[in-house]
């Protein structure tokens, strides 16, 4: 493993994290309650909010196995991350233009950047099994996480700074502040993911001529990933786990801003408490990576889904700012490792030579998770009129990921991957 391919993928997350943290979950949010959505009803704006989210998913989660088999099928990966990725810079950039009543056009943004964020995640993530050994493969995973959450976090609290202290910078107000910060997300994005755009290359692979055109064959091996996931039951199996308790997770990093806003907490609490989220999350990332080595990588992953139940339980009943401090050290503590041993254990189990193929399946079960939840979240919200009806009815998901989680063999799955990786060769060589 070398070191500055190493560090050079892990930067990208060191940058692109800043989409998650101002964007995603801290500034935007805030910004889309008070600014954009002027004049809309309340509960109206959290339902909007929570809409957009899906639409923005729904597409991507179409997207993430087709691009994923078109990358495979091409030796892509690197230029499929670079179109996504400079998509949701320049959503991010564009964001500084919306102002009062510009809702629609803020979650048309949002929705692109999102895609761009997570379509270009699809291939930055099918890159781990190409530059991490099989026995650092958690720790690199990890690192990443982890790293994202530094370059996130620090970008963050600057953008946190520049709201609170405006004149400072000498800007007139918060919401030109929010506009610029919007615009340093892009920036940021792009400056960090050059080191991987220019040192990270991708395993050379003899590409067949085509015969279709890139959709068709996408289709077609889309269609034959589907097939062949019943010869990988553990890591079939693992994708519905990861499908049901993803759910609840990607839905509390989305909506916990926009839920905080709609029970009365003030903005400048709510922000603050993502960058704690933040900040809390480096060393806990760190640890879960630790703790995988000593416990299994799939105990310390169900440990943070327990922890994930008390969160969505405490949170129906939280009141204060200071309750929504407590539950953001606590998404902290368990959001880095959760992730990151998500990914790592998926990557055990993927063979050898599908890595983007299978990596967009991965991306379809997150995508597809993250479309319900935000629409539940939603739908709740706007039919009882109680956005803590719909953060308590989370937790559904999380029981139902720690059940199925129960039953995955992870030693059975990367059995399983070697096994028909090496019968797949052995065809190769009979039929030269």
């Amino acid at each position: 493993m070398k070191k500055k391919t190493t560090l050079s993928w892990v930067l990208y997350d060191f940058g692109n994290s800043a989409f998650a943290t101002t964007i995603m979950a801290a500034v935007l949010p805030v910004f889309y309650y008070d600014v954009a959505a002027v004049g809309v009803d309340e509960n109206l704006a959290a339902s909007f909010w929570g809409y957009s989210q899906s639409i923005a998913v729904l597409i991507v989660a179409i997207l993430a196995p087709i691009l994923g088999a078109i990358s495979d099928y091409s030796a892509a990966k690197k230029k499929f991350l670079r179109f996504f990725a400079y998509m949701g810079m320049l959503a991010s950039i564009l964001l500084a233009f919306v102002g009062e009543g510009d809702y629609l056009f803020a979650s048309f943004l949002l929705i692109i950047g999102t895609i761009g964020f997570s379509g270009g995640n699809v291939f930055y993530d099918a890159f781990l099994p190409e530059i991490a050994e099989e026995q650092e493969i958690d720790k690199v995973s990890s690192a990443g996480f982890a790293w994202g959450y530094i370059g996130g976090g620090i970008l963050l609290a600057i953008n946190i700074l520049m709201i609170l202290k405006f004149d400072w910078f000498g800007l007139p107000n918060a919401t030109v502040a929010s506009q610029v910060s919007f615009a340093s997300v892009g920036l940021w994005w792009f400056l960090f993911s050059l080191p991987l755009f220019r040192n990270i290359k991708e395993e050379k692979k003899k590409v067949v001529k085509r015969e279709k055109s890139y959709a068709a064959i996408g289709f077609s091996r889309v269609a034959s990933t589907f097939k062949d996931l019943k010869h990988y039951k553990q890591l079939l199996l693992f994708l519905l786990a990861f499908w049901m308790y993803n759910d609840g997770i990607s839905t509390i990093i989305k909506m916990a801003t926009i839920y905080g806003r709609d029970i009365g907490i003030d903005g400048n609490s709510l922000i603050a408490a993502l960058l704690i989220t933040q900040f809390v999350g480096i060393p806990f990332t760190f640890f879960f990576g630790w703790l995988a080595k000593k416990i299994s990588a799939k105990k310390a992953l169900t440990l943070s889904l327990y922890v994930y139940m008390g969160i969505v339980v405490l949170g129906y009943f939280m009141t204060s700012a200071i309750h929504f401090y407590l539950l953001a050290i606590c998404v902290g503590m368990v959001q880095g490792g959760a992730q990151s041993l998500s990914r790592s254990i998926f990557g055990r189990m993927v063979p050898d030579n599908k890595h983007a193929e299978f990596f967009g399946f991965y991306g379809i079960s997150s995508k597809f998770a993250a479309i319900f939840g935000p629409f539940l979240f939603a739908f709740v919200g706007q039919l009882t009129g109680s956005s803590r009806i719909g953060i308590i009815s989370l937790v559904i998901f999380f029981i139902g990921g720690i059940i199925l989680l129960k039953f995955v063999n992870i030693e059975k799955g990367m059995e399983d991957a070697k096994r028909l990786t090496n019968d797949a060769e052995k065809v190769k060589v009979i039929t030269k």
